[in-house]
């Protein structure tokens, strides 16, 4: 079956059709929304967030990309909205004490390892996800898109709707930004 066939199903419900879309793209979006939020369960339940949002958003597809497109995007907006969310609860007074009465720390912050790296590199992938997160959104999800998805600047482009001098010019300073940071980091140890 290809893409506007299964686009035609998706739009006239046929469940077999949106199953066909789970199967095929459940494994991208997964790794897309966890390389954003770094966090297993958080990334299903998002996961399973883009997959409603396919199903109830088919009639607004405009087929002016290809479907993987569409729902990269639409997988990029919920784990960036999710991350936006889940900062603005900890700005608003959300905050749990870190510290006991005698000032001694309690909770360790969880550091994230992505299941696709190697036992011996886990503690760099740590400090490298923690300098990612540093990142403005717009060199995050360029740099992610290329270094967890192997998309092309020519795919990223499409998925960021930008042109793909604009997604070079991200991916530099992306680069750039981390060599400072993990530079600075290494320098201080």
């Amino acid at each position: 079956m290809d893409e506007q066939d299964l686009i035609a199903r998706l739009l006239d419900g046929d469940e077999s059709a949106f199953k066909t879309v789970v199967d095929t793209y459940k494994k991208m979006v997964y790794n897309t929304v966890l390389a954003f939020v770094q966090n297993v369960g958080d990334a299903e339940d998002i996961t399973q967030d883009v997959f409603i949002k396919v199903y109830e958003n088919i009639g607004k597809f405009k087929q002016q990309s290809k479907l993987s497109t569409w729902i990269y995007r639409i997988s990029i907006t919920q784990a960036t909205d999710f991350i936006r969310y889940k900062n603005r609860k900890k700005r608003g007074g959300f905050l749990v004490s870190l510290f006991g009465n005698n000032q001694e720390l309690i909770h360790e912050p969880v550091d994230f390892i992505h299941p696709g790296i190697l036992a011996e590199n886990k503690e760099r992938s740590v400090i490298l996800f923690k300098a990612i997160n540093q990142l403005p959104e717009n060199q995050k999800t360029a740099f992610l898109l290329q270094k967890t998805q192997d998309c092309s600047q020519q795919k990223i482009s499409e998925i960021m709707q930008l042109s793909e001098g604009a997604v070079e010019s991200l991916l530099t300073r992306a680069k750039s930004n981390l060599k400072k940071q993990l530079t600075n980091y290494y320098s201080s140890l």
